[in-house]
């Protein structure tokens, strides 16, 4: 494994770390709709619409007027 260090090649699958396409990003991402303390839960059945409680998930709150479970918008 050193002298495959020292020449710069790669050497055979399954040697190195991989192939590093995840890109540093993490788990999760931040760019993605419904990240983030802001935003709204909406109920898809009937529509209606709440501020998002930080620390809170909209799935484990029952829409007031429906009862169906809310999803973040």
């Amino acid at each position: 494994m050193f002298n495959r260090l020292l020449r710069g090649g790669r050497g055979p699958a399954g040697g190195g770390r991989g192939q590093g396409k995840g890109g540093g990003r993490g788990r999760g991402g931040s760019t993605k709709p419904g990240s983030g303390p802001g935003g709204n839960c909406v109920c898809p059945k009937c529509g209606h619409k709440m501020s998002h409680q930080v620390g809170q998930r909209c799935l484990d709150i029952a829409c007031p007027k429906c009862g169906t479970k809310m999803v973040r918008e």
